[in-house]
């Protein structure tokens, strides 16, 4: 079975933050979603851990963070409390979202906060139709046809010519940290 990091909401708001930080406050949602997937996607290549933990699908627009792009895009459910994602980073307006209020860092080590960083330096210049354009060249990404498929972390390291021997212990290493924090999560 693949592997299933449980999703961190807080550290996806603190890295969508960080981006947006970076872009006065503001930045168009899919630009966002792309950049976060360039930022996961170098750290699952350089230390086998993604930063945001979400799940990746390809769609018609290249790959997305799934539970991201539902916090960006559904409709608030008036019955249940704010997200974390919501009492920081505001709905979309014409396509675009704004940080809020400031979700501090604490969950993003260093090294992660670089990689976003990186990520900003050497993308967020471009727009969301190129960045569109940039992710159709990984070759993790397919051509969904109308409909989504998702993306295994064993797809993207695949992509990052790690070996079957690397993709099995990082594929290890990440199982054992998704039960450990099964586990701590249940007490």
């Amino acid at each position: 079975m693949p592997t299933r990091m449980r999703f961190n909401e807080k550290k996806a708001t603190q890295a969508a933050a960080r981006f947006l930080r970076h872009s006065n406050g503001r930045m168009n949602y899919m630009k966002l979603i792309k950049l976060l997937y360039i930022a996961d996607r170098d750290a699952l290549m350089r230390w086998g851990r993604p930063i945001t933990t979400d799940s990746y699908f390809s769609l018609k627009h290249g790959p997305v963070l799934s539970q991201v792009l539902d916090l960006i895009t559904e409709e608030p459910n008036p019955f249940a409390s704010r997200t974390f994602w919501s009492e920081h980073i505001s709905d979309p307006e014409h396509y675009s979202v704004s940080l809020n209020a400031d979700p501090s860092d604490d969950q993003l080590s260093e090294a992660e906060e670089e990689a976003i960083d990186e990520a900003f330096a050497k993308f967020g210049h471009l727009s969301q139709w190129q960045l569109v354009d940039l992710v159709h060249q990984f070759p993790e990404w397919q051509d969904p046809e109308g409909s989504r498929i998702r993306i295994e972390y064993e797809d993207i390291l695949k992509a990052g010519n790690k070996t079957p021997e690397e993709i099995q212990a990082i594929e290890g290493e990440l199982d054992a940290l998704s039960r450990m924090e099964a586990l701590l999560a249940g007490r």
